[in-house]
C-alpha cells in the first residue's frame, strides 16, 4: 500500500478512535490537528511525503469545527506550492445524530481536496439498505463520498458501532490501495 498519513481533528475522542482503527487497517501515519488547529511542523511534513491523505473530522453544526478549518486554511501554503498536486484523498466524518448532515463536512473535505489538485476516492460500497440491515453491518449509513460515523452523544468511544467502524477501515485500505496503484 500507499504511504498514507490520516490528518484528524477529534473533540471528544470519539474521531481519534476512528482515526486509529482507519490507521491500523491501512498502514497509515497519524497527524493529529490539535485543539487551536495546529499541526506540529513534523505532521506537515508528513502530509508532504505522503501519497494519500485521508481527512477525518467530526461534523459540528453541519461543517467540521474551526480547529480543522484552521487547519485547512494553513494548507494554502501547501496550495501556492502546489505541494500535494496529484495526491490521493479520502475523508471520513462523525456525528452524534444519524445524519447530523455529515454529507455537508464530506463535500467540504472533497473540495478542499480538489483545491490542491488531488484525487478524491469514493467509498465505493453499497449501502445497507433492507430491512433486516443492523448497525453492525458495513456501510449502514450509507455513504458514498467517503466514510460516515455516528456516535452517540451519550456513548464512549468503545461504543461506536462495530459497522461503521469496519466501514472506515475498509474505505482506508481502499484509500491506500488506489493510491498505490497511482503512485506505486
Amino acid at each position: 500500500m500507499a504511504k498514507t498519513v490520516i490528518v484528524y481533528f477529534s473533540g471528544y475522542g470519539h474521531t481519534k478512535r476512528i482515526a486509529e482503527v482507519a490507521a491500523q487497517a491501512a498502514r497509515a501515519e497519524l497527524v493529529e490537528i490539535d485543539a487551536e488547529g495546529h499541526v506540529s511542523e513534523a505532521g506537515w511534513a508528513q502530509l508532504d511525503e505522503a501519497q494519500a491523505i485521508i481527512f477525518g473530522t467530526p461534523t459540528y453544526m453541519a461543517a467540521p469545527p474551526w480547529q480543522f478549518k484552521k487547519f485547512a486554511d494553513a494548507s494554502s501554503k501547501k496550495w501556492f506550492a502546489r505541494a500535494w498536486q496529484d495526491k490521493v484523498f479520502g475523508g471520513f466524518t462523525n456525528s452524534a445524530s444519524l445524519n447530523g448532515d455529515k454529507q455537508v463536512t464530506l463535500i467540504a473535505l472533497q473540495t478542499l481536496a480538489s483545491q490542491h489538485g488531488g484525487i478524491w476516492v469514493s467509498l465505493g460500497l453499497a449501502p445497507a439498505n433492507t430491512k433486516a440491515a443492523t448497525r453492525a453491518d458495513i456501510n449502514n449509513l450509507g455513504g458514498s463520498v467517503g466514510a460516515l460515523v455516528q456516535s452517540p452523544a451519550d456513548a464512549s468511544v468503545e461504543e461506536i458501532a462495530s459497522g461503521d467502524l469496519e466501514t472506515v477501515k475498509s474505505y482506508a485500505v481502499r484509500v491506500a490501495e488506489v493510491a498505490g496503484r497511482l503512485h506505486g
